[in-house]
């Protein structure tokens, strides 16, 4: 074999090399850019956390419905014109324009409906938000917070309390319904005093 072809099949050689390492080192990096996280784990952690927090997704729903009986074997239907559910408490429900309806052992019934509220589908508690309204026995009662406790038995009415009955009109701060006993406590913070207006016939 001469010099010349010898010289010639090196720079082929070389040639061929040089051109493979090119295609490697172009198509190479391109894959290993796809592959490199630009941002870490960690970091896309806290993101999605804080994505969650503002926005914690779940589902929304309309015109819905539930009915149980609570422990002291009364019988309930929860309404809510919208509700929604969040991934990060799933047992909780909140609801806007809410209608409860309790009815009792007694032939009696006690309809409660808010603005707004949230209900525990495994406890069975329920809070009513923002313009209360509570109908017992001809009686009608405004507050802006409710809460019954399914384990108490036991429904809690608060702020801005105000009782309409044919006896009269009663002011309180907190009252609290024993569902079991179907008694009434009312409470006042300002020195122990009820402002009440009750007819005695």
């Amino acid at each position: 074999m001469t010099d010349r072809k010898r010289k010639l099949r090196f720079i082929q050689a070389s040639l061929l090399l040089l051109g493979a390492l090119i295609i490697f080192m172009t198509y190479g990096k391109k894959e290993r850019k796809e592959n490199d996280e630009i941002i870490s784990k960690k970091t896309q952690e806290r993101i999605e956390l804080q994505i969650d927090k503002k926005n914690p997704g779940g589902d929304t729903f309309f015109n819905i419905e539930y009915s149980g009986i609570d422990l002291s074997g009364n019988r309930y239907i929860l309404k809510s014109e919208e509700a929604k559910n969040v991934k990060t408490e799933p047992e909780l429900v909140y609801m806007k324009l809410v209608t409860a309806i309790f009815y009792f052992k007694d032939d009696t019934i006690l309809k409660v409906t808010s603005d707004e509220g949230k209900y525990n589908n495994k406890t069975l508690d329920m809070n009513f938000n923002n313009n209360v309204k509570a109908y017992y026995e001809g009686s009608e009662l405004y507050a802006q917070k409710a809460e019954y406790s399914n384990s108490q038995s036991y429904l809690t009415i608060s702020h801005d309390v105000k009782i309409k009955d044919i006896k009269g009109t009663i002011i309180a701060d907190k009252l609290l319904f024993d569902i079991k006993k179907q008694t009434l406590n009312i409470a006042s913070f300002n020195d122990g005093k009820i402002n009440a207006n009750v007819k005695l016939k």
